[in-house]
Formats: C-alpha cells, structure tokens, sequence
C-alpha cells in the first residue's frame, strides 16, 4: 500500500511537535508530489506511484542520480530519503515552474543548454540509458500485459533498427543526462534553470538530451541549431541530424510509455491521445525528406 503524506510527515522526527501544512501539487503522471511547509519552511515531498517496474524506474537509481544532479547545481538537494517506501523530501526550488511558452522565448534554448551542460560536466550517475535498450523492454511490457499500441507500430521497427546503426557509426562519449526534459521538469530560480524529476535519467548521448528535449518542447529548426551551437560551440550538419534522429527516437520510445500507463495508470489524463500524438509525430519524421538525409549525415562526423 502506497505511504500517505502524513504517514511520511510522521515519519521525520525533525518535524515532529511544529507546525505543519500540505499542500497537494498538480501535474505528476506517474507520483504524488506535495509542498509541505514546517513552520512555513517549504518541502517537496515525492510519493512515488505504483507499479513502477513495468514503466523501468529505477527508485534506487533515481535517489543517487538526484544527489548527484544537485551536487552538479543544477537539481534540488534530497533533505531526507524514506528507503522503504522510495520517498523523497528535497528542498523546495523557490521559481517559476516553466512552461512550453516559457521555453520558446527568445534565448531560451541556449539557456537551457547552460543548465544541461552543468548536469552533464557534474558526477557520472549509477546507470546508463540507451532508449534502443529501453524501447525493446517496453515492448516486453506490452506482449506480456496485452497493452494496445498504435497500428503499425511493429512495423516501422526496422527503421528504428537502421537508425541505431547509423548513429553507432560515430558515437559519442556519454555524460549525465536527465533523458525526460519537459517544460515543468525546469524552474527558473531567477539566476539558472533548475532541472527535476530524475526518474530516466542515466549516462547517455548528450545529442538525446537535446534531441528529445526539442522534441518535448516543439523546438523548430532554428531552435535546435541554436542549442547545438550553444552546446558543441557549432552547429554542424552531423550533430544536428544526431539530434534530430535521437528526438524521433525517443518519441519512438514513449509511445510505448504512454501506451504502457493507458493500460495500469489510475490518473485521469488521456495517455492514448497523447499516445498518438507521439506516434503521429514520429511518422511525419520518418516519413519526411529530411530522414534519409539525416541518417546519411550523422555517419560522416563532419
């Protein structure tokens, strides 16, 4: 049975005898979060969700990758961790939560890149991502607990297969990546974007940081050449198509997420049309003139 708030308020004899407020905070997915205030000194309390081993989080995984992310600056220092039941108190990052309209605000791409370059120069995390790894246990998920996915979707599997081998041409070296970037995952303390919620994240190509960040917040062309440039110092043609091919990757991936939480979630969000959303995304990019051009640019390192 999943712990209460105020079975984890209890729980922390540093907050017992003083004044206590929960506030219930909207948003999450997958967990419960919740601000709580002692004597008006505000808390992020995390209570994960259920079922966690079929969505591939790692809770162990994730406490260690969130010290770490904080020692690098840029996450939110864990307060106190609650082993038996995987909760988390962090410190409560006084900002702006940003949004997607936040995010495509002049200058913005390349501040976010500031942020990510901290994360990725910081500690090395406890484990590595590869979304070609994660897409083959998700499908494992789906044949074992008759999860509906989109039509078509085995089908174009091979071309997830070609992409892989034409990035593994000329890989790059992996650093810390957070591997979920959406727009919320970033609050902005008035000096950096903070970055949250490390629930994915792993050792990985930076290029899937960025191309998958783009993809979460709609980046176009000119945004994800501004990113690139802001991270490698250039934009060159074979990183830009690695973003690109690594962005229609990940899309590739959640589509099984999302089709994944559809079947067990209990949250009321529409995971199937986001699921389409997704896999709709994913076809206009393999299906574009663009594809074969990237997967021919990002073999010549050049």
């Amino acid at each position: 049975m999943t712990i209460t708030i105020e079975e984890v308020v209890e729980k922390i004899p540093d907050w017992h005898g003083r004044p206590v407020t929960i506030h219930a905070l909207p948003g999450g997915l997958t967990n419960t979060n919740y601000r709580v205030e002692i004597d008006d000194q505000p808390f992020f309390v995390r209570i994960p969700g259920s079922s966690p081993e079929l969505l591939a989080i790692d809770r162990d995984n994730e406490y260690h990758n969130t010290m770490a992310a904080a020692e690098a600056g840029v996450g939110p220092r864990v307060l106190y961790y609650l082993k038996e039941h995987n909760v988390m108190v962090m410190e409560f990052i006084r900002g702006k939560t940003m949004s997607i309209v936040d995010m495509h605000r002049r200058g913005m791409p390349a501040r976010l890149v500031r942020s990510l370059k901290l994360l990725h120069a910081g500690p090395r995390f406890r484990t590595d991502f590869d979304m070609f790894r994660l897409l083959e246990f998700y499908m494992q998920v789906v044949a074992e607990n008759n999860v509906q996915i989109p039509d078509g979707y085995l089908e174009r599997l091979p071309t997830v297969a070609r992409i892989e081998e034409a990035l593994n041409r000329q890989p790059l070296p992996t650093v810390p990546c957070h591997n979920d970037l959406v727009a919320e995952n970033c609050i902005d303390d008035g000096k950096i974007l903070r970055i949250v919620d490390f629930e994915y994240s792993g050792n990985n190509d930076p290029c899937f940081e960025m191309g998958d960040t783009a993809t979460e917040l709609g980046y176009n062309e000119a945004q994800i050449a501004e990113m690139c440039a802001a991270y490698f110092g250039e934009s060159r043609r074979f990183l830009i198509a690695r973003i690109q091919l690594l962005g229609l990757v990940s899309d590739v991936g959640w589509v099984l997420w999302t089709a994944i939480q559809n079947t067990i979630s209990k949250i009321g969000f529409d995971f199937w049309g986001h699921t389409m959303h997704r896999w709709e995304r994913a076809l206009r990019h393999m299906d574009s003139a663009d594809f074969p051009v990237w997967l021919e640019d990002v073999q010549r390192a050049n």
